[in-house]
């Protein structure tokens, strides 16, 4: 081959191209970005508003109705799912994959901000709109744990280690968690105003024109300019206690005649404990495309000094730090991969001692060619990569151990050196393009996977075929090379001790088998069919699950109590579970969040926003903790939480993969909320009753009650009062009005708000005794107007498109996967009678699986295909060629399935991305016996005497590149991490079986229907 020659004859060039490879791989090594797990960049997007109060009817119709409608009408949506809650309605709009991230995200926040001004509530508290990315996780969660220091002295130590966190370049969003923020509380008596007939609207108007912070401008004055200051923002209770509200006949009133000022903590809606000890959580998340490691030498000493800073009564307790999850994860697959090289080198025993260490100098070379391409193609250092580079390793030998063997065969028979470098790598030249090119097409369409499971899982793909694409460069140009500095001519042709053994073994085993099979190949074929329809019948015995659960040693449990309970009752609950786990030792910490979700230390799990009637707690073993070891602990928990008689007690483990709510989710779409609900009530009993469900949840179980104040409008409409005020002076007395805000003494913005005098958390008193102003200013006492009542709405409505569902969720018990229960409670869902334009559909990992493996995977599957095939009709020019060598995949096949079965590895994801790998592998084993065959036919060989021949010959470097191949892949088969040891288990099997049964098969099928040679077609 060209290449080889130039390689060869240039050989100073070739030498200082590698050896700078080697120095910038090496380099790529230690400065590309690092990470736990993939960065990904879905186009979704989470729309919070928060509107404290709102019933989830009234959020549906005032907030989340003009936001959809909104949303909906921009380009390129794929779907919108919206939960509806107490006060909180979450949108969250999901775009097709492809956009830009960001344009649509600014998009987004334009739409949204015009709807403020607009469409929505004015007095709305917050409408916030964020992107779904990875790099949200937090990588540290810092406590600051004490009993005794005031709220005040905890917050603003907090907020001391928070700002020197922010000036840390590469972290991004520190903030601080599990304590009211500090505000300016005026707690108005109405009873003064009514007196002074100083209408409500009127305080508020005087504040809120306070408050206001309008810069002066500037002006010229003798050739310079100076800004002009104005009034500014409020600076402390005095400031706002001195607010003049009315001036009229020569009266003036303050706010302190008629209120009470001060400071005051605000409403306590998240509590936060470290192991039952009350604290605030720090934490911090890291940008995009930074190696950790790096960020870490950064934020350990601002954490070390701040320590040390502290006051004696608090204590800092670095919980949770990615870093060193990172550095332990990439340290144990840096072993597997060093073990795998020590594996690999063993294999390479029978090509003798220089041919070795040919192929131990190309591996690191193919290595830091795949890493460089990486890199300039935006991948990380992380667990997939890292799974790729091994996968790759027992892979990117096969060229350079195929090259070497077939230029030992050549000189082991007495060929010169030259020959033997030059024809030797001719002869094999073009099968090892072949043959990388099937590898390559193998992987492909794990390259193109759609949606955010394409993303999470493309740089294990991209590291194979980028290392295996440097593995064929090298093994054209700098294996012969080496080769023609290093290998010597052999006094003996039988090769080096291990050689002979390993060739007396072969050729021993199939010693009687091959004669019988070549003399009976209709049997032979029909026994491989026998064996390729078992393979297929054993897929459904394995189970389907797409991603599995997480080897971390942690997870979590959510509180979920009965309706409506407040924070103080969640709390007490929250204590209860709090006891229990201090009874397990393996639990090193345990952090509880009463009213809120735990800050997102998971990738694919937010936090759950604010939930009085929810608490959270994160729980964390021992780092060494194995996966077996916390599913152990889990049961324990489960089962003694199981009938918890003051909540319901959910002990979940974080998934891979995809976010997805629960393992099944049936929802049911519809507009009338009661039919929903009835409809609800079946699909929630079929769940109930199948065995392997578990926590299966109905949100239109119980309907909740709200306080109803009804207004009599006629009689508001004589008494001269507007609905709008009453309104008003309600949200004022129940939850409070926020007039503006002021500096605090750390110079951050804090609220100021208008309220009546309450305790920590409002009650029915707080709607006694109202009053509102007519349009005459004089005092009307509400209940005069308005009546106090109960009335029943439902927990939370959802939309889907825009359309409401109810939804009903189950998790599945250990060892039983969602598609199993599926197939039992489908059919029984499609007998449930549904009235016209009521229907249900499947989500959880019935929708996650839809969206990773929907149209766009199957078209790339079918170009793959057609690529396949056209890269063999290239090299063989015939169909009966493709059809000898695609003969053994479903053989490969037999033996992935059966390792499966042997380890209890459910079908996944990754499981698929190894079978597809592996027809590559198969294909690539088998072409080169086809290959080496037709060039003995071609050189007068009988049919018989090429099969044989080939068999001989080009079985040892297939067998040794499976050895290698298996031998590489050992140590992350036996890896406890469940996503990537199944790839792994698959190849295993999968080698195994192909590489005993294609020295069969292979040769039988090529005598059966021996491909038309190009000499032959001439003839």
């Amino acid at each position: 081959m060209k290449i080889t020659n130039f390689a060869v004859k240039n050989y100073q060039f070739t030498l200082i191209i590698f050896v700078l490879f080697a120095v910038v791989g090496l380099l790529t090594l230690f400065t590309m970005p690092r990470s736990e797990d993939p960065t990904t960049h879905s186009p979704q997007y989470i729309i919070t508003a928060i509107y404290p109060g709102t019933s989830p009817k009234d959020m549906e119709e005032q907030v989340v109705k003009p936001i959809e409608n909104k949303i909906y009408g921009l380009e390129n949506i794929e779907k919108i799912l919206t939960s509806v809650e107490d006060g909180v309605a979450v949108i969250q709009p999901k775009f097709k994959y492809g956009v830009d991230v960001d344009n649509k995200y600014q998009e987004i926040s334009t739409e949204i901000n015009a709807l403020k001004n607009s469409e929505l509530p004015k007095d709305i508290y917050l409408v916030k709109t964020e992107k779904v990315a990875s790099s949200d996780v937090k990588i540290i969660q810092v406590a600051l744990v004490s009993g005794t220091a005031s709220a005040k002295v905890l917050r603003d130590n907090a907020d001391i280690l928070k700002t020197r966190l922010e000036k840390i370049t590469d972290l991004k969003e520190v903030k601080y968690t599990g304590i009211p923020e500090q505000e300016i509380r005026i707690d108005m008596q109405l009873d003064k105003l009514a007196q002074l007939k100083i209408p409500l609207s009127l305080v508020i108007g005087s504040l809120q024109s306070e408050a206001a912070d309008i810069p002066g401008g500037s002006i010229n004055l003798d050739s310079k300019v100076f800004n002009v200051k104005t009034s500014g923002k409020f600076k402390n209770v005095d400031d706002v206690a001195s607010t003049v509200i009315y001036n009229a006949n020569g009266k003036i009133v303050y706010l302190r005649d008629v209120a009470e000022v001060s400071y005051k903590d605000g409403t306590v809606n998240h509590i936060t404990r470290l192991n039952g000890h009350r604290c605030i959580l720090v934490t911090a998340a890291m940008k995009d495309n930074v190696n950790i490691s790096k960020v870490k030498e950064e934020y350990m000493p601002v954490l070390d000094a701040f320590s040390k800073d502290l006051p004696e009564n608090i204590k800092m307790v670095k919980n949770f730090d990615q870093a060193d999850m990172v550095s332990k994860r990439l340290g144990h697959l840096g072993f597997d991969f060093g073990l795998a090289i020590l594996l690999v080198v063993i294999t390479l025993l029978p090509l003798g001692f220089r041919a070795s260490l040919i192929v131990m100098i190309s591996i690191p070379l193919s290595l830091a060619l795949g890493l460089i391409a990486m890199n300039l193609m935006g991948y990380s250092l992380n667990q997939l990569s890292i799974v790729g580079l091994v996968v790759a390793l027992g892979l990117l030998v096969d060229d350079s151990i195929v090259v070497v063997e077939n230029i030992e065969r050549w000189l082991r028979e007495g060929h010169s050196k030259t020959d033997a470098i030059l024809k030797g790598t001719k002869q094999i030249g073009v099968a090892v393009v072949g043959c990388t090119a099937t590898l390559v097409i193998a992987f492909l369409p794990l390259a193109f996977l759609p949606d955010i499971a394409g993303e999470f899982i493309r740089s294990l793909p991209i590291a194979v075929i980028t290392s295996v694409l440097a593995s064929m460069l090298v093994a054209l140009t700098l294996v012969p090379f080496l080769g023609s500095r290093m290998l010597k001519t052999h006094t003996h042709g039988g090769g080096n001790f291990f050689l002979q053994k390993l060739q007396q073994f072969l050729s021993f085993s199939y010693r009687r088998i091959m004669p019988l099979a070549l003399s009976w190949p209709k049997v032979t074929v029909g026994i491989s069919i026998i064996l390729s329809v078992l393979a297929f019948l054993l897929f459904p015995l394995a189970g389907f699950k797409l991603f599995p659960t997480s080897e971390k040693p942690m997870f979590l449990i959510n509180i979920k109590l009965p309706l409506q309970a407040d924070i103080p009752e969640s709390d007490r609950v929250a204590k209860l579970v709090e006891k229990e786990l201090k009874q397990h030792k393996e639990i090193v910490y345990f952090t509880s969040n009463v009213g809120k979700g735990n800050p997102q230390i998971y990738y694919n799990v937010h936090q759950q926003d604010i939930k009085p009637d929810f608490a959270q707690i994160f729980v964390q073993m021992e780092e060494e903790a194995s996966p077996k070891s916390k599913q152990r602990l889990i049961r324990t928990l489960r089962k003694k939480f199981a009938d918890f008689p003051l909540a319901r007690i959910e002990v979940k483990d974080f998934e891979q993969g995809t976010p997805i709510e629960a393992n099944i989710v049936v929802r049911l779409f519809g507009e009338n909320q009661d039919t929903l609900r009835a409809l609800s009530f079946k699909a929630e009993e079929i769940l109930r009753k199948h065995p392997g469900t578990f926590f299966v949840n109905n949100e239109l179980n119980a309907y909740k009650s709200d306080v109803k104040v009804t207004i009599n409008k006629e009689k508001a409409r004589t008494l001269g009062v507007l609905t709008s005020d009453v309104d008003k002076v309600i949200r004022m007395a129940v939850a409070g009005l926020n007039v503006g805000d002021y500096i605090d003494d750390r110079g951050d913005s804090r609220n100021v708000v208008i309220t009546l005098p309450r305790e920590k958390f409002s009650n029915l008193d707080a709607l006694k005794g109202l009053y509102v102003n007519n349009l005459q200013g004089t005092p009307v006492q509400i209940d005069q107007i308005a009546t106090i009542g109960f009335e029943t709405s439902p927990t939370a409505i959802n939309h889907f498109n825009k359309s409401r569902f109810a939804k009903v969720t189950s998790l599945t018990k250990d060892g039983v996967y969602a598609n199993d229960i599926l197939k039992d409670i489908v059919p029984q869902l499609n007998r449930m009678k549904l009235p016209p334009g009521y229907y249900y559909k499947l989500s959880g990992e019935a929708e996650s699986e839809g969206d990773a493996l929907g149209g766009n995977f199957l078209s790339v599957i079918l170009l793959s295909g057609f690529l396949f095939v056209g890269v063999l009709l290239l090299q063989f020019k015939t169909f009966k060629g493709i059809i000898i060598v695609l003969s053994i995949i479903p053989l490969g096949i037999l033996g992935g399935v059966v390792f499966l079965l042997i380890t209890g590895n459910p079908m996944s994801l990754v499981s698929i991305i190894g079978f597809i790998g592996l027809s590559g592998i198969q294909v690539k084993n088998s072409l080169l016996l086809v290959d080496f065959t037709n060039q003995l036919r071609l050189e007068g060989h009988s049919i018989d005497e090429a099969v044989n021949m080939a068999g001989e010959t080009r079985f040892l470097p297939v067998v040794l590149t499976s050895i290698t191949a298996i031998c590489g892949l050992l140590p992350i088969a036996l890896n406890p991490n469940p996503l990537i040891a199944p790839l792994a288990i698959v190849l295993i099997g999968g080698l195994i079986s192909s590489t005993i049964l294609s020295r069969i098969v292979t040769p039988v099928m090529y005598k059966l229907i021996p491909p038309q040679l190009e000499s032959e077609a001439k003839a």
